[in-house]
């Protein structure tokens, strides 16, 4: 069998391994196959290996983008962000060639630099960057789920070869999967913006889609005027209400609705009275949601809402 020498070679340490290593070689992999271009993945600490590789990532001491040298580990290490965070190999490869998986789409490359890259670096350079709240109750990390497959000290780590290789496949799917919903995500953003700066009052917003939480939330609450938006249910002929948050930080809403229209379900009749909107079905007890039938009773519902003086407190979790 003819070997094939046009194969790149992608090149990182071997050993144990971390979320920047698994996430550098995924995008690389996935930047050449979008090339066409054939690739093998070596895991090595040979100094002579190492020189020959096409792509060296997280090995070899060396950050030099035009012989694809990705280390930062080095004394000097392999510069930061303007925010602080310094760059790890994975940062360093999806700087060069992230881009070109956005189909150049910069503002699709930030959403994922900023969800999770940026992340990834600061964890593999000692970087804090959450604060726990509550005592011994810190988050899941994104980079856990492929971690936990790395062998316990009771386990032998012969396979941590084909473990790595292994989970590059399966990080592989989630950035392709990612950068789809950011693709989404860009354009729903721009729509809820235009939906924001055709309303007449922008205390409301009506939203042209059943857009996910997460983003009319984060858009809606950049913006100082919206305090409710409604949307057509995209699963029932219903309409929901929320109230906006305060800001993308936080989950406690600018208005919730009035204590005396929450926790009441399938449309309790006192929710009808209490509203006044003869199809009000349920608001929750946190008062941030309420579901109506109609888009008019979905309107009156807010305007009512408006007039009622604020009662914010302490959200519980949604």
């Amino acid at each position: 069998m003819e070997m094939d020498t046009n194969k790149k070679k992608l090149i990182t340490h071997n050993g144990s391994f971390h979320a920047d290593d698994i996430f550098a070689a995924a995008t690389l992999s996935l930047m050449l196959e979008k090339r066409g271009e054939s690739f093998e993945i070596i895991r090595t600490r040979d100094p002579e290996t190492i020189n020959s590789g096409d792509y060296v990532f997280d090995v070899g001491g060396m950050y030099d983008e035009k012989t694809n040298r990705f280390d930062h580990h080095q004394k000097e290490g392999a510069g930061g962000r303007e925010n602080g965070i310094p760059y790890s190999s994975f940062g360093l490869i999806w700087k060069h060639f992230g881009i070109d998986l956005c189909d150049k789409n910069i503002d699709v490359w930030s959403m994922i630099d900023f969800k999770i890259v940026i992340p990834i670096d600061a964890v593999d350079n000692g970087v804090d960057i959450v604060i726990p709240k509550f005592k011994n109750v810190t988050p899941y990390g994104g980079e856990q789920p492929f971690l936990i497959f790395s062998p316990t000290w009771q386990e032998n780590e012969k396979n941590l070869d084909s473990i790595f290789k292994e989970k590059v496949e399966d990080v592989k799917k989630i950035l392709k999967r990612e950068i789809e919903v950011a693709k989404a995500d860009n354009l729903g953003g721009k729509l809820i913006e235009e939906a924001y700066y055709k309303a007449k009052d922008k205390r409301v917003i009506e939203l042209p889609n059943s857009f996910p939480r997460y983003l009319y939330q984060d858009t809606l609450s950049k913006f100082p005027e919206p305090i409710y938006l409604i949307y057509k249910s995209d699963h029932s002929e219903t309409w929901k209400v929320e109230a906006v948050q305060k800001s993308p930080e936080t989950m406690e809403s600018r208005k919730p609705f009035p204590k005396s229209w929450r926790g009441f379900l399938d449309n309790d009749k006192k929710l009808k009275e209490i509203t006044g909107i003869s199809d009000a079905i349920f608001c929750h007890r946190n008062g941030f949601l309420i579901t109506v039938v109609s888009k008019r009773g979905a309107m009156s519902l807010t305007q009512k809402a408006l007039l009622e003086p604020s009662q914010i407190e302490p959200q519980d979790s949604i």
